[in-house]
């Protein structure tokens, strides 16, 4: 049975060049840690799951080949130029015949459970959207990816609270996933996961 095909979103982490809005209010080093942390968490996970073929795509592209960069064992490649919902379609397009999600690289909660769902719902609709509690979406799936317009999000208003209902708009047969999960972009909402992670299992000690 051929594995279910999960793209991960990833800026190149570097210092001072992932999160600048977070990194403004605890500071670029410790927004690199946070950051590096997330991201080889999140590809562990999926990793873990025979259900998934996991690849890395990273912007910019000059950093596919960097070694040491990125988490290892993953294929890698580049998200190609142009404005993030040009990205996203041009790297679904890629994807082949059969289903393929592509998830943030900067949402702590995400789980492999949370992807499985959203490939169930691509059972029975074109695309599927995982919301963000900020308006935006931290997963966008399609059922058929050859058949996407590399332009369909043309004019979608990212980083604002209609991301994610300018997205479903312009898609149409579109399946919103319940789990509403946090984009940690400021200093409140780290405060506010390091409260949740802190009785929680499955905190890290050497990343806290």
């Amino acid at each position: 049975m051929a594995k279910q095909l999960v793209f991960v979103f990833a800026r190149a982490p570097r210092y001072g060049a992932v999160k600048t809005r977070l990194a403004r209010d605890i500071g670029a080093l410790a927004t690199l840690r946070f950051y590096r942390f997330v991201l080889a968490r999140l590809v562990r996970r999926l990793k873990n799951d025979r259900r998934f073929e996991i690849v890395l795509a990273v912007t910019p592209d000059s950093a596919v080949r960097e070694q040491g960069l990125w988490p290892s064992g993953v294929r890698v490649v580049g998200q190609g130029p142009g404005e993030l919902g040009l990205r996203m379609m041009r790297v679904l397009r890629s994807a082949g015949v059969g289903p393929a999600v592509i998830v943030g690289s900067d949402i702590p909660g995400v789980t492999a459970s949370h992807i499985a769902r959203a490939f169930t719902e691509l059972g029975r609709k074109q695309y599927v959207l995982g919301p963000a509690r900020d308006g935006g979406y931290w997963l966008i799936g399609a059922r058929h990816p050859p058949q996407i317009r590399e332009h369909s999000l043309s004019g979608v208003r990212w980083s604002s609270a209609f991301a994610l209902s300018d997205t479903a708009a312009r898609l149409g047969d579109v399946a919103v996933l319940a789990d509403v999960l946090d984009d940690v972009d400021d200093g409140t909402a780290y405060v506010r996961m390091r409260r949740h992670a802190s009785t929680s299992r499955v905190t890290s000690p050497s990343f806290w």
